[in-house]
Order: C-alpha cells, then sequence, then structure tokens
C-alpha cells in the first residue's frame, strides 16, 4: 500500500516530464526545419559542435545559452537549431558536464576568413596587432577584454626614438576600441583613435529597441558594466557617457585607406581621409562588417542614399526604396510600413527571399498582401535621380523599367569583408574550415 502511495506521483512526475520533453523535441525539430527552409543553416562566426557520443541529452547547455532557443534537443541530443542566430557566447560549452562541445570557427561547407593573431594580440607584421570582431571574437565582453589586452602588450613595448611618433594609432571605435583607446589614456600613451562611421561599432547598426545581451565587462578609466541586458540605445548612452567622462577623444569620420610599414621596429605611415600619421604600433578594432557594399549606379552619391537606417519615423511620409533581401533590409521595409504616410518599395535581385527569418517572412508577405509594401523581385536599381528610382525586372517576356517617386533609398546588400585590406598591409588571413 505505500508503494502505491509514492508510486502514484512518480507516475506522474515522469509522464510530465516525457511529455514536455516531447514538447521540446517538437519545437526543436520545428526550428530546424525553419532554419533550413529560409537557407540559414550556416553559423556566422564562432560556434559550438557538439559530438553525439560524448552528448548525454542532459539539457544543461540548452539552459545555460542567453541568447534564446539557439540550442535544442533532438532524440535525446543536443544540436544547434538557428546556427545563422549563433553569435559564439561560449556558456554551452562551460556548461556542459560531459566536455561534448567544442568551439569552432566556419564549417566543411563555409570558410571563415580569420587573421593570424597570437596570444599577445600581434599579428605576423611586428607591432601591428588586432583585437574584437575582426579577430573572431564578437561579444560585447570579449570585445571590451580583448582591447584592454592588446592595449596592455603595446604598452610594453619599447617607445619609439622618432620625435612626434605616435605611441599607438588606434582604428575603430567600437568596444574593443574604446576599450583599448581607454587603456591608452590610462597609461598615458600618445595616442589616437579614428572611425570612420559612430560610436559603438556593430551596435551603433541595430534596429532602435533592439536588446543587446552582454555580461559583466570592464573598462578602463571607467570601471564595470554590469548590465546583461539593455537596450541598443541606452548601452551606446553609456558609451558616450564614458567617453565624456574619460575626456576621450574620437576622431569620427575618418576612415583609413593605407597602412605602410616603415621598417623593423621603426613603426607605421597611416594614411586617412583627413592626414596621414606616423605611430609606433597599430591597433585594429575594425570589426568584420567591413565596408558596406554599394549598388554601383549613377546617382548613388546623393545623401539620400543610405546603407543603414537608424530610426524609421525620419521616414514618415516620405517615398522610400530598400534594396535587399536579408534580414536587416526586410526587417526595415516592415518598419517602415508602420510609419504613418509611407510609401514603401523592397527591390530584390532574386525571385524568393531565401535567407530571411521565418518570422521577417511572414511579416513582409503580410504587408505586400495588405499593401503597405510593394515588393519587387527579380529586379535591380539602375539609375537614381533627385526625385525618381530606376528599377529594372526581369520577366518571362524580356525585362520591364519601373521608374517611382523617391524621397529615400536605404542599400541592404551587407558589407565587404576587410580581408583584402588586411592582406594588402601583409598580415596573414586563414580561413577556417570547422577548426578553432
Amino acid at each position: 500500500m505505500e508503494m502505491a502511495l509514492y508510486a502514484v506521483p512518480l507516475a506522474m512526475f515522469f509522464a510530465v516530464y516525457t511529455y514536455t520533453r516531447r514538447q521540446e523535441q517538437t519545437r526543436s525539430i520545428t526550428a530546424i526545419n525553419e532554419a533550413i527552409e529560409a537557407g540559414l543553416t550556416e553559423p556566422p562566426t564562432l560556434h559550438p559542435v557538439i559530438d553525439p557520443a560524448k552528448c548525454m541529452g542532459c539539457g544543461s547547455c540548452v539552459t545555460a545559452c542567453p541568447e534564446g532557443e539557439i540550442i535544442g534537443l533532438v532524440n535525446k541530443k543536443a544540436i544547434l537549431l538557428e546556427p545563422a542566430e549563433c553569435i559564439g557566447h561560449g556558456a554551452c560549452k562551460a556548461a556542459c558536464p560531459f566536455d561534448a562541445i567544442s568551439l569552432v570557427f566556419g564549417t566543411a561547407t563555409r570558410g571563415v576568413d580569420l587573421p593570424v593573431v597570437a596570444p599577445d594580440f600581434q599579428t605576423n607584421v611586428p607591432g601591428l596587432y588586432i583585437a574584437g570582431e575582426l579577430g573572431g571574437m564578437g561579444l560585447i565582453r570579449n570585445a571590451i577584454e580583448q582591447g584592454r589586452q592588446a592595449l596592455a602588450s603595446i604598452a610594453q613595448r619599447k617607445p619609439s626614438k622618432v620625435v612626434d611618433m605616435l605611441d599607438v594609432f588606434i582604428v575603430g571605435a567600437g568596444p574593443a576600441g574604446m576599450s583599448a583607446s581607454l587603456a591608452a589614456k590610462e597609461k598615458g600613451l600618445n595616442a589616437v583613435t579614428v572611425e570612420q562611421e559612430d560610436l559603438g561599432g556593430t551596435v551603433a547598426h541595430f534596429p532602435r529597441g533592439k536588446l543587446v545581451m552582454t555580461q559583466p565587462a570592464t573598462l578602463p578609466l571607467i570601471g564595470k558594466m554590469t548590465f546583461r541586458e539593455i537596450s541598443k540605445e541606452a548601452l551606446l548612452e553609456f558609451w558616450h557617457n564614458a567617453v565624456r567622462q574619460a575626456g576621450l577623444k574620437i576622431q569620427f569620420g575618418e576612415r583609413v585607406e593605407g597602412i605602410t610599414p616603415l621598417g623593423p621596429d621603426a613603426g607605421f605611415e597611416i594614411k586617412t581621409t583627413v592626414r596621414t600619421y606616423r605611430s609606433n604600433t597599430v591597433l585594429l578594432t575594425i570589426g568584420r562588417r567591413g565596408t558596406p557594399r554599394k549598388l554601383g549606379v549613377p546617382g548613388e552619391e546623393q545623401s539620400k542614399v543610405v546603407y543603414r537606417m537608424i530610426d524609421p519615423a525620419q521616414y514618415t511620409g516620405q517615398h522610400v526604396v530598400v534594396v535587399g533581401g536579408g534580414d536587416s533590409a526586410i526587417e526595415a521595409a516592415n518598419a517602415l510600413a508602420d510609419e504613418p504616410g509611407t510609401t514603401v518599395t523592397l527591390s530584390y535581385r532574386s525571385g524568393a527571399f531565401a535567407r530571411c527569418k521565418p518570422k521577417n517572412r511572414a511579416k513582409i508577405d503580410e504587408n505586400a498582401k495588405s499593401g503597405r509594401v510593394k515588393v519587387v523581385l527579380n529586379s535591380v536599381v539602375k539609375n537614381i535621380t533627385q526625385s525618381d528610382v530606376e528599377l529594372v525586372q526581369k520577366l518571362d517576356d524580356g525585362p520591364r523599367k519601373i521608374t517611382l517617386r523617391n524621397d529615400a533609398v536605404i542599400v541592404c546588400a551587407g558589407g565587404i569583408l576587410p580581408s583584402d585590406f588586411l592582406r594588402k598591409i601583409g598580415i596573414n588571413v586563414e580561413t577556417k574550415h570547422g577548426t578553432h
């Protein structure tokens, strides 16, 4: 009788447990199928590889992942559900009690170009250092820490005897560049930091209101950043306040055009769009987004053509053309469709959206059906005038010219990775295919 009293609740517990696991597996399989259907099966950079022989299906990695439902369980084995959404946090590897997870760059089918960097963040070019996302570490916490550590390595070098030579020239003002710049000021080094766009690097390009996942980190001269989840706007405000508090000067709107070594232990000559500098060392913290890919059409040089959307509200009541078929383009078109009086056209060169999240595809389909977004597939921009945009659409019976009234063009065609730039200045770049 006593055994029966224990058996009933135990049976109920296992029934609930089994049902819950089945439901989780169903969701996991659905997520995998959606990723495959959307063509989002390749991780962008560092990501986990799970050894099924070692995995015991405990689910520790699933619970530890702070990015959402990136990892799931199928047939009692962990599996990467949404590879394209993984940012290489690494919490899954740390949480696995069976050492079944490795963190690697690239896959067998998609290589990732990475510069060869030593433990002190120095490249094969003596005096030239790399930190942050460009080296493969995209996490804010890691980038901040790498920027600080790279500067510590630079500070240990013997100062140049050349008059008017900078101690360090820092390229980029994202998390790594800002951290390094603060560390340089803290150590009293003669440093210059240039940034071709805005403070924050990749974060500055996030959509308005996007939540940013981070972990506690320490900024030189400022102290600890304790938040774990924060909006893009709040994080950028924190960084702007940190720059003001430290009295840090960053030269914005200045792009590096060339870096030339001056000889063994003689430093570098750095040419920018503004002037030429000479520095004992150079630290690259430019990220992996690279330079925005342009259309190469007449009229693209106009100020109404931009390569990212900061705030959809600034386009209220305007005629806007969005170019591209990835998530950034579709999210921009969907956001613009919510603005009153805004006419939105989405131009994409292919015949279907193959590499976007299912929720974005569903929303753009809904907006297209309701007429809030005009989707023109198989089309390219041919000309941009002050008041119009000319598209050419490929149809079965031949090309068709489409002329649209236009106030703004938002090009979301991705960026040109800086691999060629790195190779040009002598840095060794390796293509990783699922290796550490």
